[in-house]
C-alpha cells in the first residue's frame, strides 16, 4: 500500500507539469483550431536558453527565467506574424504541417547550438523531502505542481473576467462575429501564440529542473501533452489540468509496477495507450464539446 501511495503522489506531481505543457496546445487550438506540433520544440529550446543564460552568460537564475519569458513572447508574436499569418485561407492541414516543420527546425537548431548532451538546470528550487505519512515528496516537485495550479487558476480568471480573455473566447467561437464586434482577429492570434509560448517556457524550465535539459524534452509535446489534450478535451482549460493529472497518475502507478517487470519503457507507452482509448471511446475528450455537423 505504501508503494502505491508513493507512485500515486509522484504521478500527481508530474501530472501537473503535463497539464501545463498541454495548456499551451489548448490555447492555440481554442483560438485558431491549429494543432501546434512545434510546441515540444519550443518547450525544449526555451529550457536550453534558460540554461545558457544562467550557465554560459552567468546571469542569476531568476533573471535568466525572466529573459526566457521575454524571448517566448517575442517568439510567439514572430511565429504568428511571419509563419502563420501568410497561411491564412490555406487548408488547415498546411498550417499543421508548417508547425511540424517548425518543430523539426527547432530540434535542428538545438543540436547545432548545444549538441546532444544532457545538462542539469541550475538549482533554483530547494530539494528537501517532505514526508506525509509513508509518502515522500521532494520540495521542487511540490513547488512545480503548485506553480502549475496557480497558472491554471490565473488563466481561468483571465478568460472569464478580462477584455482580452473574453475577446479570445469570442474569436475561438466565431471569427466573423468577433470582427463585427470590433475585435482584431489577427491581434488575438498573436496574443494567443505569445501566451502559449510563455506557458511552454515555464513548463520547459520546470520539467528541466525536475529532470534535465535535453533535446529529448521536445518529445514531451507529442508523447505526453497530446494525450493529455485529447483526454481532457481539445478546447478545455480545466480539461488540460484534469487530463494531465490522469495521465500522470496512470503513468506513475502503472509505470511504477510494470517497469521493473519489463525492464522499463512502460511509463512512456501508457500515455499513448490512453490516447488511443480516448479516441476510440470519446474522441472529443472528457470535458470537450461534442460538435454535431450538419450534412
Amino acid at each position: 500500500m505504501d508503494k502505491f501511495l508513493q507512485f500515486l503522489a509522484n504521478g500527481i506531481m508530474i501530472g501537473g507539469i503535463y497539464g501545463l505543457v498541454a495548456l499551451g496546445l489548448v490555447l492555440i487550438y481554442k483560438s485558431s483550431r491549429v494543432l501546434n506540433l512545434a510546441h515540444g520544440g519550443f518547450l525544449m529550446i526555451l529550457a536550453w536558453l534558460c540554461w545558457s543564460f544562467a550557465e554560459q552568460f552567468g546571469l542569476p537564475i531568476w533573471l535568466s527565467i525572466l529573459s526566457v519569458l521575454a524571448v517566448a513572447v517575442l517568439a510567439g508574436l514572430s511565429v504568428e506574424r511571419f509563419i502563420l499569418r501568410p497561411l491564412i485561407g490555406q487548408p488547415i492541414l498546411a498550417v499543421i504541417i508548417a508547425t511540424l516543420a517548425l518543430g523539426y527546425f527547432l530540434e535542428g537548431v538545438a543540436i547545432m547550438a548545444w549538441g546532444a548532451d544532457t545538462k542539469g538546470m541550475p538549482k533554483f528550487i530547494p530539494e528537501e523531502v517532505f514526508w506525509v505519512g509513508p509518502v515522500s515528496i521532494a520540495q521542487h516537485y511540490i513547488l512545480a505542481f503548485v506553480t502549475a495550479i496557480v497558472l491554471f487558476v490565473l488563466l481561468l480568471l483571465f478568460f472569464r473576467y478580462t477584455r482580452w480573455g473574453l475577446g479570445m473566447q469570442i474569436v475561438s467561437e466565431d471569427q466573423q462575429v468577433a470582427r463585427s464586434l470590433g475585435i482584431s482577429v489577427k491581434n488575438v492570434f498573436a496574443q494567443t501564440w505569445a501566451f502559449a509560448l510563455v506557458m511552454a517556457a515555464i513548463a520547459g524550465i520546470l520539467y528541466a529542473s525536475l529532470h534535465a535539459v535535453s533535446n529529448f524534452n521536445a518529445v514531451i509535446g507529442l508523447t505526453k501533452a497530446l494525450p493529455v489534450m485529447l483526454l481532457g478535451g481539445l478546447e478545455s482549460l480545466p480539461g488540460a489540468l484534469a487530463g494531465g493529472l490522469i495521465v500522470g497518475v496512470f503513468e506513475g502507478v502503472g509505470g511504477g509496477y510494470i517497469d521493473p517487470l519489463v525492464g522499463g519503457g512502460a511509463s512512456d507507452v501508457i500515455p499513448l495507450i490512453l490516447m488511443l482509448l480516448i479516441l476510440l471511446v470519446r474522441p472529443y475528450g472528457i470535458f470537450g464539446w461534442e460538435r454535431i455537423e450538419r450534412i
